[in-house]
């Protein structure tokens, strides 16, 4: 008959097999990985275009309004060759990633506030959720008549349209840690300041890496919207600019690169950043998920 240690040493090694992480030599190889990541996009983006040419083969529409995907390849392999397309990625990036991280400074101890604080969160909670609805456009003339057609503006209607959404991740992802976790703490002796850093944020990770992505995502459009609006020598030109260029010359070939170079900026963060980011959190949570 079996005696009770060896009982419990047998249900104690099956609950670590249950929590173990599937093996590395269970998961798909670099090559598999990368194939179905890759294949499925690209596959995608050639139906559009077919689908693309056959309308405009088709001629439904003139070709003012629908150009061929030729002309805007042409378009685009033009303001790329030249360099001026660089110019115009890198003048929106940069600016948008700086106040991206501006952003992530003020709203993640918001967030910990709104999150903890009862009072806080009464006053603010509503407060934070209706700036997340509202459109980042309707701050672009507030900000220019506050701070004139400066790049003090552009910061600010992205910091108005991103904050309130990392916040609100932070405070989603707090709310569902079990609440055992900042009694231990408590009870260990850490204070705020070190039971914020060393429990809250750490376990409140997946809500909150869901916050900041969203919050690029409003950061990104807010500064689109500024951009296409707000228009000076000054602010240098970047991809918004372009975009009105071609709305303001009736260039529908300008219009459409602008639009493509914008989504290849939101994609390329989504697959270079985010996504790692999200798998490795899901890796050490044990979960494969789906990224």
């Amino acid at each position: 008959m079996p005696r009770l240690d060896d009982l419990d040493a047998a249900v104690g090694a099956g609950l670590d097999a249950l929590d173990t992480p599937p093996e590395d030599a269970e998961r798909p190889g670099r090559a598999a990985r990368l194939l179905r990541a890759v294949v499925p996009p690209v596959a995608f983006l050639v139906l559009v275009i077919a689908v693309w040419q056959a309308l405009w083969a088709a001629a439904l529409w003139p070709e003012y309004q629908l150009p061929a995907p030729l002309a805007v390849g042409g378009e685009l392999w033009t303001r790329v060759a030249d360099g001026e397309a660089l110019g115009f990625v890198w003048t929106s990036v940069h600016r948008a990633v700086f106040g991206f991280l501006i952003a992530i400074v003020l709203a993640t101890p918001l967030g910990l506030l709104v999150a903890k604080v009862r009072l806080v969160r009464s006053a603010l909670g509503p407060f934070l959720s209706g700036l997340q609805s509202l459109p980042s456009v309707a701050w672009v003339p507030a900000a220019v008549l506050w701070f004139g057609v400066s790049p003090t503006a552009m910061y600010a209607v992205l910091l108005l349209g991103s904050v309130p959404s990392i916040a609100n991740g932070l405070v989603a992802g707090i709310d569902q840690i079990p609440p055992i976790l900042p009694r231990v703490g408590k009870v260990l002796g850490a204070g705020r300041l070190r039971a914020s850093w060393h429990i809250l944020l750490p376990a409140a990770l997946p809500g909150y890496l869901a916050g900041l992505k969203q919050g690029w995502a409003f950061s990104w459009r807010s500064l689109m919207a500024a951009e296409i609006i707000a228009t000076s020598p000054l602010l240098g030109k970047g991809l918004g600019a372009y975009l009105d260029d071609g709305r303001t010359l009736s260039d529908m070939p300008t219009v459409i690169s602008a639009i493509v170079l914008i989504l290849l900026v939101g994609v390329g963060i989504e697959l270079l950043v985010f996504r790692p980011l999200e798998r490795s959190v899901l890796r050490a949570r044990g979960l494969s998920g789906s990224v």
